[in-house]
């Protein structure tokens, strides 16, 4: 195989490669967490993914978050969970698409309001899920749950950083 050929292959359009390896990079992505009565919960949007019927092979993420620092709201040494799908959470669970890209995963125990980075994997029973993306609405969230007993307020600010790693084949457009 001559040295252009890898490159020519990965630089055309998403539905006419073979397998797609992508990967969304954040550093320092704002989101705010909602947790003044029970769970805390809030969601960012990462990526987009392209348009048309996708099939997901896997995915792995590697993801920490921070607190703002110094808040009353949120306990330095806080827990939770994160998950990864094509919608945001909108109430204080994820489930369903709010995790079918990346299951529900624990978070490491905070230190000073910053969990570090934690692995999460690829929800087994959506792996060869194919995702109707033929719209092209479909968006890469990444959702945090704060544990109740660690958050006592709304709108506290944190930051995500970290990769989602994705592999998936494109099956056509309407």
């Amino acid at each position: 195989m001559g040295k252009g050929l890898i490159r020519s292959t990965s630089r055309g359009s998403a539905l006419r490669q073979e397998i797609v390896k992508q990967t969304f990079k954040v550093s320092a992505l704002a989101m705010t967490v909602n947790g003044a009565s029970g769970v805390g919960f809030g969601s960012a949007v990462i990526g987009a993914l392209p348009e048309g019927n996708i099939l997901l092979l896997g995915a792995v993420a590697y993801l920490g978050f921070a607190g703002p620092g110094g808040n009353e709201g949120l306990v330095d040494t806080w827990n939770g969970d994160f998950g990864v799908g094509t919608t945001p959470a909108s109430d204080a669970t994820i489930a369903g698409t709010d995790i079918d890209i990346i299951g529900s995963t624990p978070t490491t125990v905070a230190v000073a309001e910053v969990a570090p980075r934690t692995r999460g994997v690829g929800v087994t029973a959506t792996n060869g899920a194919v995702l109707d993306n033929t719209a092209g609405t479909l968006e890469v969230n990444v959702s945090l749950l704060v544990d109740d007993a660690d958050i006592s307020a709304d709108a506290i600010a944190f930051v995500v950083a970290g990769e989602v790693h994705l592999s998936y084949v494109m099956l056509g457009d309407d």
